[in-house]
C-alpha cells in the first residue's frame, strides 16, 4: 500500500471498521472485533508520520501541529472515512474509522419493527443508547432516513462531525457540523428550535444545557432524537442525572419521564462468517416505566422491558439468543454480551 488511496480500498475490501497507523507496529486493520495486520513491516517513525500526513492539507497539518490532535472526515469511492490524527509519545498516529456511504436502512441493519414504529412518532425523545463503536450513529442515521424516505418531515441535525450524508427525499435533511456550522452542540440545538423543525437529531447528549433543552424541545411538541453513552438501558437515569447539577435532578426525571417514547439499546456483534450484526434491547414508554424513571432508581427498569413484549421490548437476552439460534453468532460471543444482563 503505495498511497492513501490504496490503503482506504483495501480497507474496503477487507470489510475493516478501523485502521490504526502506528510508529513501531504495522498497519493494522480492526476486523470483526480484533485487530489484524496488514503490512509485514513494523512502521518507523518517519513512515507514520509520511502516511499520517498524506491524509492531510497544507493548513490542516498546520494544524495538527498547533493542537497536536486533528479530526476530519474524508469521502473516498463511495465510503466516508472519520479520522483522528495525533501526537502518541512524539510521534504521529493516526485511527481510521471506515464509514458507508450512504445511511442504512433498518431492515439492513436487521432492527426490530418497534424501532420503525419509534419512528413514526410525532413527538417525544428516542434515544439510542450503548457504550462506544456499538452503531449508535447508524442506527440513528437509519431512522433518519426512514422518516426523510416516508414521511414529509423537517429533520436537523447537530453533529460532530458528520459521518453520513443524507439527500432531500420526501422531506429535507439539514445537516450542521459542530465547529463548522454551529460552535457547540447547544447552540446548534438552540438554533434548530427557530428553524421550524418537525425532528431534531442531535449526534450525542454530552452535557446539562444540551440535555435540558432537548428534554424542552421534545416536551413541546418537538421528535427529537440523540445517543447517549451507557453501559446498559438500567445505567440510562444515571448517566443523564450524572450532568446534572444536584437540584436539577427532579427537573430531569419529570422532563424525561414526561417525553421519553423510547430508548434502543446496542451491542455490535462479530458474526461467524464474517462482518458484524446489530443485537438490540428495546424499552418502550409505559405507566410503569414513567414511574419509575420519576421516583426510583434505574435497575428497577429491567423489570419494565422483561416483562414488556406486548409493548414491542425486547431483551438483550432474546435478540442474542436469536443469533445464536440462528448460528450467526459463536456461543462464546453470546456468553461475553450476556454476562451484563444477567
Amino acid at each position: 500500500m503505495q498511497n492513501r488511496r490504496q490503503l482506504l480500498d483495501f480497507a474496503i475490501t477487507r470489510h475493516a471498521t478501523d485502521i490504526h497507523i502506528c510508529a513501531g507496529a504495522p498497519v493494522l486493520f480492526r476486523i470483526g472485533r480484533k485487530l489484524k495486520p496488514v503490512t509485514e513491516e513494523k512502521l518507523t517513525s518517519e513512515k507514520s508520520k509520511e502516511i499520517c500526513y498524506e491524509l492531510l492539507n497544507d493548513e490542516q497539518i498546520k494544524t495538527l501541529e498547533e493542537h497536536l490532535d486533528f479530526d476530519l472526515m474524508l469521502a473516498h469511492n463511495s465510503a466516508r472515512f472519520r479520522i483522528n490524527v495525533g501526537f502518541f509519545n512524539g510521534t504521529v498516529g493516526a485511527t481510521i474509522r471506515v464509514l458507508a456511504g450512504e445511511p442504512k436502512k433498518p431492515d439492513e441493519l436487521f432492527l426490530p419493527e418497534t424501532v420503525k414504529t419509534l419512528a413514526q412518532k410525532e413527538k417525544g425523545l428516542i434515544l439510542i443508547t450503548g457504550s462506544t463503536s456499538q452503531g449508535k450513529t447508524t442506527t440513528m442515521s437509519a431512522l433518519i432516513d426512514h422518516i426523510n424516505t416516508t414521511q414529509k418531515k423537517h429533520i436537523v441535525t447537530i453533529e460532530d462531525p458528520i459521518e453520513y450524508v443524507h439527500t432531500n427525499k420526501k422531506g429535507i435533511v439539514r445537516q450542521r457540523e459542530v465547529g463548522r456550522d454551529t460552535n457547540t452542540f447547544y447552540a446548534g440545538l438552540r438554533a434548530a428550535l427557530r428553524q421550524d423543525p418537525d425532528i431534531i437529531a442531535i449526534g450525542e447528549m454530552r452535557d446539562y444545557e444540551t440535555i435540558k433543552i432537548a428534554l424542552t424541545a421534545a416536551e413541546t411538541g418537538i421528535l427529537v432524537m440523540s445517543t447517549l453513552h451507557v453501559i446498559s438501558i438500567d445505567k440510562m437515569i444515571e448517566r443523564l442525572l450524572s450532568y446534572a447539577p444536584e437540584e436539577s435532578e427532579n427537573t430531569i426525571r419529570f422532563l424525561l419521564a414526561e417525553t421519553l417514547q423510547g430508548v434502543i439499546h446496542q451491542e455490535l456483534l462479530p458474526l461467524t462468517h464474517g462482518g458484524q450484526r446489530v443485537a438490540c434491547e428495546i424499552m418502550t414508554m409505559t405507566t410503569g416505566a414513567k414511574n419509575i424513571i420519576r421516583r426510583k432508581g434505574g435497575y428497577h427498569l429491567r423489570t419494565v422491558i422483561d416483562t414488556g413484549k406486548k409493548f414491542g421490548m425486547c431483551t438483550m437476552s432474546e435478540s442474542v439468543g436469536n443469533l445464536l439460534e440462528a448460528e450467526l453468532i459463536a456461543p462464546d460471543t453470546a456468553k461475553r454480551i450476556l454476562v451484563n444482563y444477567s
